[in-house]
């Protein structure tokens, strides 16, 4: 039950920060930091379904004691006791998923990569499908894109493209929605370029990355090795005759991170500096979660693109998650941006896990 001592005392605590986060953003003095304000926000939107669903929780306890106390004198309050007693268990157990450890990432935006692989042009058109798709959830989400990087091939395909999602507002974070993406995504289905029919399976591989602020990845320029060269588009033809295309190389980690969809070489420099940044702050969270306990290796999320997390079937109109035994026939829904039910399954198998964790 929620009254456990352990799960009291995160309440207290989850309700301290509650308050102590609404006094911060109240004071004029923050916001003069549009960073640390915007984060203060994203916070407090993370933590008010907990106060509400606390406050909820023991309005529903008082008025079903007071219910039962005046059944004694009048049997008519004996219903209302009864169906407010059957309320709190439902919110107890809300409440208990609620208190359940968050990933520190879930406020924040996401660095979304994806990669043709196996199956040559059909791969490349199949990671065209999953951008739409992508592109499409977002869209329906309220999120904003912008893409990054795109090497786009002569059928329209794409090798690898790479699209910053972000929240317009902190009550609807993306990478909470968006981090179980990470792996390969694989398609059995008739490529435009089949003459006689068969089913070809193909895949691609989607990278998933909180968005790192300044704030969070500390990054010595010195550690920097800056390359620029010229864009080239499909085929291998050029985009433009300068040098505006940027390449950086972390060299304490040796993470490189290529840049060419913009005509200007600073703006390629600034965006490639975005994903470098974000790819750094993957890579020390991954690290930190080995050394940690096996709680962080319950989660069904994976940023691993060697991973096989989904197939795509077009000839059932089936989508698949292997990860938690999903599976739809709505396929086509789903590329349209119907990617809800997936997502939700795949959130309640991390809560589920965590909750069985938290009780061994």
């Amino acid at each position: 039950m929620v009254q456990q001592t352990t799960s009291t005392s995160n309440l207290a605590q989850v309700l301290e920060e509650y308050r102590q986060t609404e006094t911060a953003l109240s004071d004029p003095a923050v916001h003069a930091d549009q960073g640390a304000a915007k984060r203060l926000g994203r916070r407090f939107a993370q933590l008010a379904p907990i106060v509400s669903t606390s406050h909820e929780l023991d309005s529903v306890r008082a008025d079903a004691e007071a219910a039962r106390e005046l059944a004694g004198e009048d049997d008519s309050f004996a219903a209302e006791a009864d169906e407010l007693a059957a309320r709190i268990p439902e919110l107890e157990a809300k409440l208990r998923e609620l208190l359940v450890p968050k990933d520190p990432n879930d406020i924040k935006d996401v660095i979304l990569e994806i990669k043709a692989g196996e199956g040559g042009d059909e791969s490349a058109l199949f990671a065209g499908d999953l951008l739409r798709m992508y592109l499409r959830y977002a869209e329906l989400q309220g999120w904003q894109t912008e893409i990054l990087d795109d090497e786009a091939t002569d059928l329209g395909g794409h090798k690898s493209v790479t699209v910053a999602v972000r929240s317009r507002s902190a009550e609807n974070p993306v990478w909470s929605r968006l981090k179980y993406e990470g792996g390969v995504h694989r398609v059995q289905r008739v490529p435009v370029t089949e003459s006689q029919g068969r089913i070809h399976t193909s895949a691609a591989g989607v990278l998933v990355l909180p968005e790192a602020e300044e704030v969070d990845v500390e990054i010595d320029m010195n550690d920097l090795r800056v390359d620029v060269y010229r864009s080239s588009g499909p085929g291998g033809q050029s985009v433009n005759t300068t040098d505006s295309a940027v390449r950086i190389t972390h060299v304490p980690t040796g993470t490189v991170v290529s840049m060419q969809n913009e005509k200007s070489q600073l703006q390629n420099r600034e965006a490639a500096l975005r994903v470098l940044r974000s790819r750094l702050l993957a890579h020390a969270q991954e690290q930190a979660a080995e050394a940690a306990s096996d709680a962080r290796r319950l989660q069904v999320r994976t940023m691993d693109r060697s991973e096989r997390v989904r197939t795509y079937n077009f000839a059932e109109n089936r989508i698949a998650d292997h990860r938690v035994n999903f599976k739809a026939y709505n396929l086509d829904q789903v590329l349209d941006g119907a990617l809800d039910d997936v997502i939700n399954a795949l959130t309640q198998a991390d809560i589920e896990a965590a909750l069985s964790g938290a009780a061994n």
